[in-house]
């Protein structure tokens, strides 16, 4: 998906990632992460959002809940959105402070006690239970929390396995009811996915669920909530944050745009975000009819993966389609032409859409790549810990 466009974009980041596999610093099954790219995608967004008057908290499940990824975007935005408690205790213990808590997964409510200690900007709610735990943490901490109320998505544009949320038409009793909890404060809405990109052309647009959300913070106006916060989430990149501002966001989650990675990325390679990481394998086997195997572990379902390059062969072979209800021990390629020279332990680059929080793979970190002088600074696991 994303092959062509970090050829173009970032050659050297292919070149490094060919080098450390040849030399046996990183096994297959390696995402290979650009830490200065990185770190300067983080900086783009910063400035674009703060020119617009926009609020950003930034996501990480999709590069693996990495430390030192963490810290470098948090140099430039410094509040995050967790998707859950595990990465929120990940993103503290990196240094990034908290903006938006329960963003896709409600927070336990035996964890709340913890995470609420360490004030949160916001914390979404899905429905009045939840909010009901988060008021009583809070008064039992001596505060009171600001909460987003997360709205019922539209129909036909939420993702199974994320369904929860107020519907539009029963926001105003659910409203009534949580002013009436001592210990939360209605801070603001939210709604997922508010922006999409379209799978062919890649361009982003705004999803009916958008157009909940606003109408529920028009709601909550209406009914005397001033100052609310609202959060327009999923394809966040520097495209987008001008269609967030003209429709009355105030904050944004970047994720899929630190690292150049949006659909809009994939067709477009002129977007201002560098695209920053490559996925290493390397071919396990060739099956009687030439097709060579690729070691998996980090082939993610949505990944709208197209061709692999071997770079010792100086191939681009097709990826082969693969039933997501299966394993990836091994991903196939198409067979090479007759007499290519394709090898078992040759390295193989891919370049696609990825959440590595849920895969096995291993994260490697490479800084100095902006100076042409890449070194390998850590080999991570796809939560985050330290090999």
């Amino acid at each position: 998906m994303f092959l062509d466009t970090v050829l173009t974009r970032n050659p050297a980041l292919v070149d490094a990632a060919t080098d450390l596999h040849r030399d046996g610093a990183i096994p297959p099954d390696t995402y290979v992460m650009d830490l200065d790219a990185v770190e300067a995608n983080a900086s783009l967004l910063a400035a674009e959002a703060d020119r617009l008057g926009l609020g950003l908290w930034f996501v990480v499940k999709q590069f693996g809940r990495n430390p030192e990824l963490i810290r470098a975007v948090a140099r430039h935005i410094p509040r995050s959105a967790a998707i859950d408690a595990a990465e929120a205790r990940t993103l503290r213990a990196a240094g990034a402070l908290p903006g938006n808590l329960g963003h896709l997964v409600q927070i336990p409510r035996r964890a709340l006690p913890e995470l609420l200690s360490w004030r949160p900007e916001c914390v979404t709610v899905y429905d009045l239970a939840n909010a009901r735990a988060v008021s009583d943490a809070a008064r039992e901490l001596g505060f009171v929390q600001d909460v987003l109320i997360r709205v019922e998505g539209a129909e036909g544009t939420v993702y199974p396995g994320q369904e929860g949320g107020v519907p539009l038409e029963r926001l105003d009793a659910f409203a009534e009811a949580a002013e009436a909890l001592p210990g939360i404060r209605i801070g603001g809405v939210t709604g997922f996915p508010c922006v999409l990109c379209d799978p062919e052309s890649g361009l982003p647009a705004a999803t009916a669920t958008f157009d909940l959300v606003l109408k529920a913070r028009d709601l909550l106006t209406a009914r005397g909530h001033r100052g609310l916060r609202l959060s327009a989430p999923s394809a966040t990149s520097a495209a987008t944050l001008p269609l967030l501002a003209e429709r009355g966001a105030t904050h944004g989650e970047p994720g899929h745009a630190l690292t150049g990675t949006t659909p809009l990325h994939a067709v477009d390679p002129s977007q201002p975000e560098t695209p920053a990481y490559v996925y290493v394998s390397e071919v396990a086997h060739t099956l009687d009819d030439g097709r060579p195997a690729l070691f998996g572990g980090g082939f993610y379902a949505r990944s709208r993966i197209r061709s692999a390059l071997l770079p010792r062969a100086g191939l681009r072979l097709g990826v082969r389609d693969a039933p997501v209800e299966n394993i990836d021990y091994y991903r196939l390629l198409d067979a090479p032409p007759p007499g290519a020279d394709v090898r078992v332990g040759d390295t193989a680059l891919l370049a696609f859409r990825t959440q590595i929080f849920v895969t096995r793979s291993t994260v490697a970190v490479v800084s100095g790549l902006a100076s042409g002088r890449p070194r390998l600074s850590g080999l991570y696991d796809a939560h985050g810990r330290a090999l």
